[in-house]
């Protein structure tokens, strides 16, 4: 296997590079999902599926025994993220205001790489189902708009796998864990209508930056006096805009923010205590807060055997000295949370050495994490479905 993915090298970076020099956001990856496709029917998979989820792809690759055996799927995301690019890389993106800063073009670089290996040599039983998905970045839902198209139940996927790079871990070594490994996402808007005036004449107004700014105070006590400390959540608040003028009190504001939790309980406590807080706080002045609650991506969390197969997958691969089974759940959020609301599975990071962090304009995703990528792939699919 090493060696035969040693010899696809080239052509896999050739395709990264291209992927990182063509940038598309969100479900607008027609380009991206026109080539993945075209690569995938080069590669003889026994069907190419367009369209899933807007611009979602899927192909499928049989082994040499399919009856009443099971159904695996791969996951990569295509979407790219609106950041101007900082490199010099010769390949950097040629899309002004967008650039691959997650590592996307990487993603699906190595399952096409996997791909192409897995069907040459079909050296399992069973059905390998290949999902590249759109819209992962920002809560877009790319997730749960292939969920909604039939993806699970028409492809009859039995258990699902996800991948995404890591800056940090190094080259060669893989992390995971059993339970969340990623937070939830949720996000919030809380609009405050007080009483404008006169900058001179406060005493005849409700301040709503005064009000806006009580509340921002406020809202971290949620996590500071309200919340288990066992428990990790995050409360920013990110986005305030009251006022147009220097000396008038502005009569409307809003404030905005994300949220970030381990649990479904978690999030769901954050939602009443933020409610009660903005609400009761406005009233305290005087003014009146109307607060906007969405809970964008659920935690994501690793089923017990799923991530046990696939710790062992990277294990048999690198050894396991270079395989982090109990990693600390990690703050950030990934809608292939939503995959694993539907089926069991599981998510592991892959090290991308010590680049830029992930959403850095000057992050760039390391070629030499390609073939360990695409032999993982290529590893967990022998083991869950031995031929």
């Amino acid at each position: 296997m090493l060696e035969r993915i040693s010899e696809l090298l080239p052509d896999v970076i050739s395709w990264r590079h291209h992927l990182h020099e063509n940038p598309e956001l969100e479900f607008d990856v027609q380009n991206t999902a026109a080539f993945v496709a075209q690569r995938l029917r080069e590669f003889g998979c026994d069907d190419v599926i367009e369209g899933l989820g807007r611009t979602g792809v899927v192909g499928i690759i049989k082994g040499r025994g399919t009856a009443g055996s099971r159904t695996v799927g791969l996951r990569a995301d295509m979407d790219a993220l609106p950041i101007t690019e900082q490199t010099n890389l010769p390949y950097r993106s040629r899309v002004p205001g967008l650039m691959h800063a997650c590592g996307h073009d990487g993603h699906s670089s190595m399952l096409l790489g996997a791909a192409r290996y897995l069907a040459e040599v079909r050296d399992f039983s069973g059905t390998v189902i290949l999902v590249f998905q759109p819209a992962e970045e920002g809560g877009a839902g790319g997730a749960r708009a292939m969920i909604d198209d039939g993806l699970m139940k028409r492809f009859g996927i039995d258990e699902i796998y996800g991948m995404h790079n890591w800056p940090g871990i190094p080259v060669g070594s893989f992390a995971i864990r059993t339970g969340s490994i990623m937070a939830a996402f949720d996000s919030f808007t809380i609009e405050i209508e007080g009483k404008g005036g006169h900058a001179a004449t406060p005493d005849k107004a409700v301040d709503t930056v005064v009000v806006l700014a009580a509340i921002v105070n406020a809202l971290q006590t949620i996590v500071a006096r309200n919340v288990d400390p066992r428990d990790a959540v995050v409360i920013s608040a990110c986005q305030i805009h009251a006022g147009e003028a220097d000396n008038v009190i502005p009569q409307f504001g809003r404030l905005s923010g994300s949220v970030r939790t381990l649990t479904a309980a978690a999030s769901k406590f954050c939602e009443g205590r933020m409610r009660m807080i903005a609400e009761a706080t406005a009233h305290s002045y005087g003014a009146r807060a109307m607060v906007t609650y969405r809970h964008t991506i659920p935690a994501m969390v690793n089923e017990a055997g799923c991530s046990g197969y696939f710790a062992e997958a990277a294990a048999q691969l690198v050894g396991e000295e270079h395989v982090d089974t109990n990693i600390a759940p990690q703050m950030g959020s990934e809608d292939f949370a939503e995959f694993l609301l539907e089926r069991p599975g599981a998510f592991i990071l892959i090290g991308n050495g010590d680049s830029e962090s992930l959403h850095h304009p000057a992050y760039n995703f390391n070629d030499d994490v390609l073939p360990f990528g695409m032999s993982l792939w290529s590893e967990i699919v022998r083991n869950r479905l031995p031929g």
